[in-house]
């Protein structure tokens, strides 16, 4: 038994010892012995009662640690229940405590290695406060750091005011910024709401689109270059082999017949090899000589029907139904080469109905986040997911006769008038969109 406990029975025993004497000597008349062991029992029970208050108190200072997480306590067991179980969820608390820290640290480290920016904002009573920035959100935006989200609106009002204009709520937009008058730049913004039974964030990603592009041209400038060095080797081992064959046959001092056939077979081969290898050539030059558009201001209406009028015998002959939903905007482009961005699109579209009982391609106009959108969209069979990556690579192409050059050459035209082209999945067919930033 702990020590405390055998002090608390035994000032609790002399107290009862005490009032009995205390009794004893009143009923003798001996005033002043009872007196004296009435004061002893008083002294015992208050002994008695610190002895076990002592453990309330240890039991409190636990308490109070861990609500305010102080953690900087070693304390042992006691042999006392209560003051047992304050140690033990003491030390409980202490442990999810640092794994909490740990893990809150691995999170912002990960965090901090990312290269979009990144904010977090957490509301409290109504007001937005800044619950975490990685470093590349600051550096992008250049701003320092508060904590309180109100305090942007002063050093980016721009900024700022799109948040503020999305309600906190999921939303995806472009904006063009100037940061320390520098050059306007584009930037892609996205937030996300997350919100618990207690709690309501907001998620803010920030990606330079500059930066975006050149990823991806790197990213597609590799992918050429393995497809081209494909093609070489493709084209070139076998013709290397027979011109071997060829300078065999001619250094013989005698030529028959049957090595007159060989010659002209392999000369058939090298010539078709050729004819591939220049084809292939003339595929690039239009991708990589793609000529700069001459902007006039046009209607995207009269080029999408002028698109589909071109290609109405051919919607006819298989079949194909077309529904058109255009908004009249207009836009500065280059007219042909927006024209032959959208046949290649309706070519593509076209083939992936062919298999379909009934057919339709969509086009629709319309404004989405302050920015003309064109979209054209079809019922077939869609794209696999494993190749949703390769789709814009030039010379990929599923086709049997398929140059692959269709969707890079039209996205290298949207691209040169400095929009985007998209593609998305639907539960039934494909839709690429056409984004118009300027």
């Amino acid at each position: 038994m702990n020590k405390q406990y055998i002090y608390t029975y035994l000032f609790m025993i002399l107290a009862v010892a005490c009032g009995i004497l205390a009794f004893h000597f009143y009923q003798q008349n001996q005033w002043i012995s009872g007196f004296l062991f009435i004061m002893i029992g008083v002294g015992c029970i208050i002994l008695s009662q610190a002895s076990a208050l002592a453990y309330v108190h240890k039991t409190e200072k636990l308490l109070s640690a861990i609500q305010k997480k102080d953690f900087s306590l070693f304390p042992g067991r006691e042999g006392n229940a209560l003051a047992d179980h304050a140690v033990k969820l003491y030390y409980q608390s202490k442990e999810e405590h640092l794994s909490l820290s740990s893990y809150r640290i691995l999170y912002e480290e990960i965090l901090n290695q990312l290269e979009i920016g990144l904010m977090i904002l957490s509301e409290k009573e109504n007001a937005w406060e800044v619950f975490y920035v990685n470093p590349v959100f600051l550096e992008t935006l250049q701003i320092p750091k508060y904590n309180f989200w109100a305090l942007y609106e002063n050093k980016m009002p721009g900024f700022y005011n799109i948040i503020e204009e999305t309600g906190y709520e999921n939303s995806q937009d472009f904006f063009d910024i100037s940061i320390n008058e520098n050059t306007k730049q584009s930037y892609s913004l996205r937030t996300k709401k997350v919100q618990s039974a207690r709690h309501r964030f907001c998620i803010i990603s920030l990606e330079s689109v500059q930066k975006i592009i050149e990823q991806k041209e790197r990213l597609a400038w590799n992918n050429l270059m393995k497809v081209i060095s494909h093609e070489l080797l493709n084209t070139l081992t076998p013709v290397n082999s027979l011109i071997q064959n060829l300078e065999y046959i001619v250094n013989q001092d005698t030529i028959d017949q049957e090595d007159q056939q060989d010659m002209k077979e392999s000369l058939m081969i090298i010539n078709a090899k050729s004819r591939q290898l220049l084809n292939f050539v003339d595929d690039y030059r239009q991708v990589a000589e793609l000529p700069k558009p001459v902007f006039k201001t046009i209607s995207l209406k009269a080029v999408v029907e002028s698109a589909l009028l071109f290609l109405k015998p051919e919607f006819e002959k298989n079949k194909i139904s077309t529904v058109d939903v255009l908004e009249n905007h207009l836009i500065s482009a280059d007219e042909k080469m927006i024209e032959r961005c959208l046949i290649n699109l309706y070519l593509n579209a076209m083939y992936a109905v062919s298999e379909q009982d009934e057919k339709t391609i969509k086009t629709e106009i319309k404004i989405l986040n302050n920015r003309v959108v064109l979209s054209v969209e079809d019922n077939g069979s869609g794209i696999q997911k494993e190749i949703h990556d390769k789709i814009f690579l030039p010379f990929f192409t599923t086709r049997s006769r398929g140059s692959g050059i269709g969707l890079t050459l039209s996205k290298s035209i949207i691209e040169a008038h400095k929009g985007y082209l998209n593609y998305k999945p639907l539960e039934q067919g494909s839709r690429f969109e056409i984004w118009f930033i300027e």
